[in-house]
């Protein structure tokens, strides 16, 4: 890369020169100068014979900025430092430790802080600009890199020749929702009318041009009307003057300004009031500034209300306190709007000129009328109270410790914005997403490099779900996730498991017990429970289940209590002694679907038992017997309280195709899966489908809920075995 030429090192150090000509009212300690000036040489070096898209040197791009930062936002030496250093981390051979060490801990913190900010991907901030604004808060330690950063957009809109197209684009759509609102929420209105107007200027060319064409054909009319207006209120403001004079001496003096109001601020108003330019009412505003003591503040700015509301009738729902109560950023004036005739409208602003001051440069004035030294940057200290807290009305005590928030923001793939609590990680984020898609976590890819479910997120982090269809939560998990929802959403998981293989565990008792011709009831189930040292018989159950207990040994366990002699013995009927044993030895289980004429018995509505399903029979109170699958989610309750109650059943001659079945279906929507889903039920598997429905959220997953007429649990089974291959799901379920 070709170094400057010695021309451009003579514009570069003269540019350089000025800058510190004008800043120097606010940056002028020797050992300040001295800092800036290594910072400058360092940049000169490392920078020399780069140019920006323009063809200008980039070194008079960061002088600019430099300006910038001191005389329009009020920055000190720090920022300057810091405005020439920006993006330095960023070249190769330099780090952050060697900025670190050459130029100290604080500008080291504010260029980290520049760089996590300008990392982040902004492309749907629409959707979420005022999480963006918490997320910068939350991303820095120094709110300085924020205002460096607002300083950057402000060079960025007055040079657009320096930057690239594209570039331009993704800027103007971050001043829009993000860097607007913050400048005027810090009372930055200079910058932010001029960052409105350059706005409008890129995005709707053709109706700026045509407001201020219309602007310059009426300038001499309004011209006219705005200095009569300007010379009636005069003449009231100075009657008050001379009836409100002490001892002979006026009590303030005043300056009237008029002006048209913005171009963005007149499109906004035909939008907001459905009108063309013609008939926007308040197009013109007025100021008066006082000159005055500052403990007759207050009362000199309603002694000029009154004489203006006494003149022209005011537009009560208009009325703007802002002297009583400033405004969180400082910003204190009395704004009213006046009837000058039928068709016109004038806002006027009163405040005087300590008012206008803070007015025009925002918070870093407000400290320098408090007595604070602007080198020393005080007011920093307050940014971040006057972002987080827009119903502050006041400064008073409220200085307070800078501080990192309690949440950080992550990036979906898309762009779009999910609050987790400091510490989350991957398997977090996936449950914030979608219960689905965190009981199928696998890992992650964040910002493009592959981590496991245990990786802790930081702000601003973009990450990618990784999903497996053989992946299921397990209890390991409670220990990796921080939220609630996700730990809510894995023990409820591990929970139906149990349930699920505690079920399993039950039958396979059951079937040992009959083998080993030993009883299985409600008496039975509590000493094994009392044995084993467990607190009900779901414990036993699963324990049986995952084969925590041996077999074995209950077997032995009860052949030592129960003796031989028991084992010989015949069930009585069922429904005549339900707190007998149900484990007879001819018949073991009622048959459902035959013709009984003494047993009335129902299918339970719960959960829809099939033919082929597993099921079990519940005694009600009226003698009836309701079916219910093992798996119901009734089936624990039952069991828990009812267990002398619940006896074997099986299937036996029902009717083909008489039964109806439930499936949810969960995965990613992709093009025809609606169309493959249902052609594989109607016309492959030929079953009859009564009714369907599909939802997808905006992160492009879909579930779905399928009622079926099916024959039986093995041609259900069979059914989904089938979904399951469809390209773009990811699980299909049984549901009640």
């Amino acid at each position: 890369m070709a170094s400057y030429t010695s021309l451009e090192i003579l514009g570069i150090q003269q540019a350089y020169e000025n800058m510190l000509a004008d800043i120097n009212s606010s940056v002028n300690a020797p050992e300040h100068l001295a800092l800036i000036d290594k910072a400058y040489r360092y940049c000169l070096e490392k920078y020399d014979g780069k140019y920006l898209a323009s063809g200008k040197a980039y070194m008079l791009h960061l002088i600019d900025m430099a300006r910038i930062a001191v005389v329009e936002v009020g920055l000190g030496y720090i920022s300057v430092v810091g405005a020439f250093l920006h993006g330095m981390d960023y070249k190769e051979n330099v780090s952050i430790n060697e900025l670190r060490e050459q130029f100290g801990r604080t500008v080291a913190i504010v260029l980290e802080d520049f760089s996590q900010i300008s990392k982040l991907d902004t492309e749907k901030v629409a959707y979420n600009s005022d999480n963006f604004q918490v997320m910068f808060l939350s991303l820095i330690d120094d709110m300085r890199a924020v205002l460096l950063k607002i300083v950057h957009r402000v060079y960025d809109v007055r040079n657009q020749n320096d930057v690239a197209p594209d570039r331009l684009a993704k800027y103007f759509h971050e001043i829009k929702y993000i860097y607007i609102p913050i400048v005027h929420r810090l009372g930055l209105y200079k910058l932010k009318a001029e960052l409105e107007e350059k706005l409008m200027l890129y995005e709707n060319p053709a109706m700026f041009q045509e407001i201020k064409d219309k602007i310059e054909a009426t300038h001499e009319a309004r011209k006219k009307t705005a200095e009569d207006f300007v010379s009636r209120i005069s003449e009231s403001i100075d009657a008050e003057i001379e009836r409100t004079k002490k001892n002979g001496k006026p009590k303030f003096a005043y300056t009237v300004k008029w002006r048209l109001k913005s171009i963005p601020s007149i499109y906004a108003k035909m939008k907001a009031q459905n009108v063309p330019f013609e008939e926007v009412y308040d197009l013109m505003a007025a100021r008066v500034i006082i000159r005055c003591a500052l403990k007759d503040e207050q009362e000199c700015c309603w002694i000029v209300y009154s004489a203006i509301t006494n003149l022209f009738d005011p537009m009560p729902e208009r009325l703007r306190d802002w002297i009583t109560k400033p405004k969180a950023s400082g910003y204190e004036s009395l704004h009213t709007t006046v009837k000058y005739d039928d068709k016109l409208w004038f806002e006027v602003q009163i405040r005087t000129t300590r008012m206008d001051d803070i007015a025009e440069t925002g918070q870093a004035a407000h400290y320098l009328y408090k007595g604070e030294k602007e080198t020393s940057e005080e007011w920093l200290l307050n940014v971040r109270e006057v972002l987080e807290n827009p119903g502050l009305v006041s400064f008073e005590n409220s200085y307070r410790k800078l501080y990192k928030s309690d949440k950080i923001f992550i990036f979906t793939p898309e762009g779009d914005l999910k609050q987790l609590p400091v510490g989350s990680t991957v398997l977090d984020f996936a449950y914030e997403v979608h219960t689905k898609v965190g009981e199928t976590c696998n890992g992650a890819r964040v910002n493009g490099k592959m981590v496991p479910i245990r990786h802790e997120l930081t702000n601003g982090d973009k990450v990618e779900i990784i999903t497996s269809k053989k992946q299921s939560p397990r209890a390991d998990w409670l220990n990796v996730v921080v939220t609630e929802k996700a730990k809510n959403k894995i023990r409820r998981y591990l929970k139906e498991e149990e349930l699920k293989e505690s079920e399993m565990g039950k039958g396979l008792l059951q079937r040992r017990l009959k083998n080993w011709k030993l009883p299985f009831s409600e008496t039975v189930v509590e000493m094994l429970v009392k044995e084993f040292k467990l607190e009900n018989a779901l414990q036993l159950y699963h324990q049986i289940s995952t084969e925590k207990i041996d077999l074995t040994a209950v077997k032995h366990f009860l052949t030592s209590k129960l003796g031989e002699e028991k084992t010989e013995k015949t069930v009585p009927e069922l429904i005549e002694s339900s707190k007998k044993d149900n484990s007879g030895e001819t018949e073991e289980c009622l048959s459902i679907g035959e013709d009984i004429d003494n047993v009335t018995y129902k299918l339970a509505k719960c959960c829809n038992p099939i033919p082929g399903d597993k099921v079990f029979g519940f005694v009600t109170s009226d003698g009836t017997i309701s079916i219910h699958r093992v798996n119901c989610p009734n089936a624990k309750s039952l069991q828990q309280r009812y267990g002398y109650r619940i006896i074997n059943v099986k299937w036996c001659g029902m009717e083909s195709g008489s039964s109806q079945a439930t499936v949810g279906i969960y995965g990613r929507d992709v093009m025809g899966l609606l169309g493959k889903i249902t052609k594989v039920i109607s016309e492959d598997l030929q079953v009859n489908m009564k009714n369907i429905a599909f939802n997808t959220d905006k992160d492009g997953f879909f579930e779905g809920k399928i009622v079926l007429q099916i024959a039986d649990n093995e041609s259900l089974e069979q059914l989904m075995d089938k979904l399951k291959t469809i390209d773009g799901i990811i699980s299909v379920i049984r549901i009640n």
